[in-house]
């Protein structure tokens, strides 16, 4: 295989891992504070992706990312407040099965909105044409901007649960809620902000990769199963590992092209989470969250 051949799937790989670990943090922060999968996450990602689209055909694309952030965030938020802390002494299960229900609601909802046809955001730089060259491989603008996004992520939410007191609280949740309780934090304000910090990753993500993928209603089920799958590898509420089983997952899936028609690569995802469930269920890095309480 030519060199030139071998980088272009590696950064396409790259590319779609940085995507992938991006919607997987999203999974992790309302897993460290809930004890929940939030299956919706993939469609915030739509969300994100399309908003952004309508808002950019009247303001600028800076802002239009900007308010398709803020406003997926507010649904978040609204949807956990609705949904999911009106239920009286939930399990995991039930709540698990909500989010699902809430996924469904969502892409019938964007359906109707947005009908069936690709929708796209402009390259945030540059444009298809103006790809970088790296010994004959080609690398979009975009690109360096999915990976900006990805480091600017994992950077933030470090030092948000690290230097702000928002953050160590939900940190404090996450540890032991009902010690965190009795210090004087609002858990159910926290289960809500988790909702909305990961309903916001998931829009960010969705305007980043809208120029490179495009954006249609049913994008967000492939992307949270390809999310969850890096979650579980990296290790349900580890960042970090999620990080680096993106990258891997993304590269893996990328090569997978090369001796196998692209209608299998999601064959192969399902194939990696089924086998990562059996063989190590803790993921390859572990996990740093702690058992959420079911009660709410």
């Amino acid at each position: 295989m030519p060199l030139s051949l071998i980088l272009q799937y590696l950064f396409s790989g790259i590319t779609a891992g940085a995507i992938y670990a991006v919607i997987a943090i999203g999974f992790n922060i309302v897993y460290n504070t809930t004890g929940i999968i939030n299956f919706a996450q993939g469609e915030f990602v739509m969300l994100g992706g399309m908003i952004a689209i309508s808002l950019g055909g009247f303001m600028p694309l800076p802002v239009a990312v900007a308010g398709a952030v803020a406003i997926t965030a507010l649904v978040g938020g609204l949807l956990e407040f609705v949904f999911i802390r009106r239920m009286k002494n939930p399990t995991v299960i039930q709540m698990i099965i909500v989010t699902i229900g809430l996924s469904i609601l969502i892409r019938e909802a964007a359906l109707h909105v947005w009908d069936e046809k690709v929708h796209s955001l402009p390259y945030f730089t540059g444009n298809e044409i103006s790809s970088l060259r790296i010994f004959g491989a080609c690398l979009s603008p975009q690109v360096l901007w999915v990976l900006g996004t990805c480091a600017a992520v994992v950077a933030g939410l470090s030092l948000f649960f690290t230097h702000t007191a928002a953050g160590r609280a939900m940190r404090a949740c996450s540890a032991d809620r009902i010690g965190a309780m009795l210090c004087g934090i609002n858990a159910r304000t926290m289960v809500t902000l988790s909702f909305m910090i990961s309903a916001a990753i998931g829009a960010l993500a969705g305007c980043v990769i809208s120029p490179i993928t495009s954006t249609t209603y049913d994008c967000g089920t492939s992307l949270a199963v390809k999310g969850f799958t890096v979650a579980i590898i990296g290790g349900l509420g580890n960042s970090a590992g999620a990080v680096v089983a993106g990258l891997l997952l993304g590269i893996v899936e990328a090569f997978c092209i090369s001796f196998m028609p692209m209608s299998y690569r999601d064959v192969v995802v399902i194939a990696i989470l089924l086998a990562a469930l059996s063989l190590k269920p803790s993921g390859l890095f572990g996990s740093s969250a702690s058992h959420a309480l079911k009660e709410f």
